[in-house]
């Protein structure tokens, strides 16, 4: 059975259970442990972040588009913007929730590994334990600020383009279209910070992730 499918199966238990310690145990009875469900987490969490770049780009083209309205009928413009915008809702949703995830599974992954060091009879294999657990807590710690610096630009440009969406709905005419132009250089900025910062997100997670695999 295919990694995925196997971590699809338990997730039904935690769900009825409303308790991730069900989860893990689950998880655990088909050789997956949490550091495996971290893994696949931040590939999560990054293929979101894929897809939300791709789609607050797709919204900077349609709202070049309506900038760059001349006639016709502007009514669809709008309800092609409407439409956008509300994926781009969508989608940043998507990613705050995948990172939800990650940093649940990363604080019980930790938490655990701090108890399990008082349980080593050996103080050289512990001690070696505590300096890898320190050197994934810092790994994870640099993901997560990639993770949330990208996170946090993606409100202020949602409520840009809400209300340049909001004001060409209740001023479907020209002169709407020629306001809204002067607000197309302020978020074709914004996008592309917003684009630069989930790449940073994506090129940290890639990273993360090798590293966890190679052990």
């Amino acid at each position: 059975m295919k990694f995925k499918s196997l971590l699809a199966l338990p997730l039904v238990i935690g769900l009825l259970s409303g308790c991730s310690g069900a989860y893990y145990s689950a998880m655990e009875q088909v050789g997956i442990h949490k550091r495996d469900i971290l893994v696949d987490r931040v590939e999560e969490a990054r293929d979101a972040q894929s897809e939300a770049q791709e789609q607050f780009q797709d919204a900077l083209e349609q709202f070049r588009s309506v900038v760059q309205f001349d006639g016709g009928e502007l009514s669809k413009q709008y309800n092609s913007l409407k439409a956008e915008y509300d994926d781009s809702v969508s989608a940043a949703e998507s990613v705050n929730s995948r990172i939800d995830n990650v940093e649940t599974v990363a604080e019980d992954l930790f938490e655990e590994w701090q108890q399990e060091l008082t349980r080593y009879s050996n103080s050289k294999l512990r001690s070696q334990s505590a300096r890898k657990l320190q050197d994934t807590r810092r790994r994870y710690r640099q993901l997560l600020a990639k993770l949330q610096t990208a996170e946090k630009r993606m409100q202020p440009v949602l409520a840009t383009l809400q209300d340049n969406v909001l004001y060409l709905k209740h001023n479907l005419n020209a002169r709407a279209v020629g306001e809204l132009k002067g607000e197309f250089q302020g978020i074709r900025q914004d996008i592309s910070l917003l684009v630069r910062d989930m790449q940073n997100a994506i090129s940290e997670s890639d990273a993360f992730i090798r590293e966890m695999e190679a052990g």
